[in-house]
């Protein structure tokens, strides 16, 4: 499944409100990596009745309706909690890493020193942002 970008925000017409896909993703990652990762997706879902979900790239996508703006990926020894707009989110604690134009990721760790608050306010922050951009459209 390819998102379309338009206006440089991906957009997946096929997103619903739970998709089997992502719920067999996370029966499939039923270790300690996957539960960081349906702990924080869930996060993401909860952020408002507008979220729609699909399993994009092979991992767990959250939308403003259509419009992507977080996922979680498991890997060998971490999760990243990412943002499809993150280079533009405001990061007061420095939690995001990468370097691409658009997006950006926290990595998560098994015992780590996460601040889980502040990747906590991320998301609302990047749901909110997302929901911004979509209606002033």
């Amino acid at each position: 499944m390819k998102g379309h970008p338009v206006d440089d925000i991906f957009r997946f017409p096929n997103a619903v409100r739970h998709d089997p896909a992502v719920r067999a993703w996370m029966n499939d990652h039923g270790d300690d990596l996957g539960d960081i990762a349906h702990h924080w997706f869930d996060q993401m879902r909860h952020c408002g009745k507008d979220v729609r979900e699909l399993l994009h790239d092979g991992h767990p996508t959250a939308c403003v309706d259509e419009a992507a703006f977080a996922y979680v990926n498991a890997f060998t020894r971490h999760v990243n909690v990412g943002f499809f707009k993150g280079a533009e989110l405001a990061d007061p604690m420095g939690i995001l890493v990468g370097t691409g134009k658009a997006m950006r990721h926290v990595k998560v760790r098994p015992g780590g020193e996460t601040d889980l608050v502040a990747l906590a306010e991320l998301i609302e922050t990047a749901y909110r942002d997302m929901r911004r951009r979509i209606r002033t459209e």
